[in-house]
């Protein structure tokens, strides 16, 4: 096991290079580091926006960056970022979330512009409530979970196996011609 910060440059490229010597080279970035700390706009400390930023959005910029070469080698490739439901409908206490995750949608659309003529696509999934990883802290914090949970129209949380499906689909030949694309999995998702 190889452990990385994806907010140090090096760290990130020994990644990709010992990945690429181990496999014989990359296909596929999933991009999907990230944190969340809840807290109020006037109350949320600076460390904490800066630590938000610095992983879900400087670390999909580096790794991005530092991928494309072993992509470009392979003749082209998939990029796949991770954002949120929460990129597009803001809740009260995650300004810092939001705005990262906001931030990675758009990084999303300008990258997929750069490197088209590359062959190298770049998709965004942007899961809901999944009953894994923060979805399932989420769920047991009960007072804030009974304010998210009446706004899951199927009635259920998903699940990994449903968002990692959707990844394998965006990062597959058969999305060969999608690209910049945001793909949101949340089985239907309404805000009050």
């Amino acid at each position: 096991m190889l452990q990385v910060d994806v907010t140090e440059p090096d760290s990130v490229a020994r990644m990709f290079d010992e990945t690429a010597e181990r496999f014989g080279g990359i296909d596929i970035l999933v991009s999907n580091a990230g944190v969340s700390w809840n807290g109020r706009l006037k109350r949320l400390d600076l460390s904490l926006w800066k630590n938000m930023i610095d992983v879900n959005l400087t670390g999909l910029f580096i790794c991005t960056q530092s991928v494309v070469p072993h992509l470009e080698r392979r003749g082209g490739g998939s990029i796949l970022t991770v954002s949120s439901c929460m990129a597009s409908r803001p809740a009260v206490g995650a300004s810092g979330y939001v705005a990262s995750k906001a931030a990675v949608e758009a990084f999303t659309r300008a990258a997929a512009l750069e490197l088209a003529g590359t062959g190298i696509r770049v998709n965004c999934l942007a899961p809901g409530f999944l009953d894994v990883g923060m979805g399932e802290s989420l769920r047991q914090n009960e007072r804030a979970w009974s304010l998210y949970e009446p706004s899951l129209i199927a009635g259920h949380m998903g699940s990994g196996a449903e968002a990692a499906a959707a990844a394998a689909f965006l990062c597959s030949g058969a999305a060969g011609y999608i690209n910049g694309a945001v793909l949101e999995v949340n089985g239907g998702l309404r805000w009050y």
